[in-house]
């Protein structure tokens, strides 16, 4: 059944939208927790060596970079969610947000570097290039 012609339904409306997910501490506590399973959880390289005759295996641990998909999975929220946060206009969020994709960033850069990560992908990830 439809509404009734003339109907100002809408005016009784408390607010718009859905609640969101996180509040920006949240979010924030979040994403230390995402850093930290990143940190407590680095890439396994199985490597083989081989010396005087002798096979020998060895795990090398790598860093696993930061990345925002990789937080939005983390914290069971779609990146177009975070980047609703980031462009909320919300100065909370805002801040949030952009402490996060700095942190995100910055360790994405060290580690490319100091050579834990791979150069050529990350200068592309972060829209660094080189113009010759």
């Amino acid at each position: 059944m439809a509404a009734p012609i003339g109907n100002e339904f809408y005016k009784i409306r408390s607010k718009d939208g859905r609640d969101t997910i996180y509040t920006p501490t949240e979010l924030l506590e979040k994403a230390n927790e995402y850093f930290q399973w990143c940190i407590d959880n680095p890439f396994k390289e199985d490597k083989v060596f081989h010396s005087n005759g002798v096979i020998t295996h060895a795990e090398e641990k790598k860093l696993r970079p930061f990345t925002l998909q990789g937080f939005c999975n983390f914290a069971d929220i779609a990146k177009n969610t975070f980047l609703n946060y980031e462009n909320s206009g919300k100065e909370d969020f805002v801040n949030v947000t952009t402490r996060i994709r700095g942190i995100v960033e910055n360790q994405q850069f060290e580690g490319a570097a100091s050579g834990f990560l791979n150069p050529n992908i990350i200068a592309r990830k972060l829209g660094l290039t080189d113009k010759q």
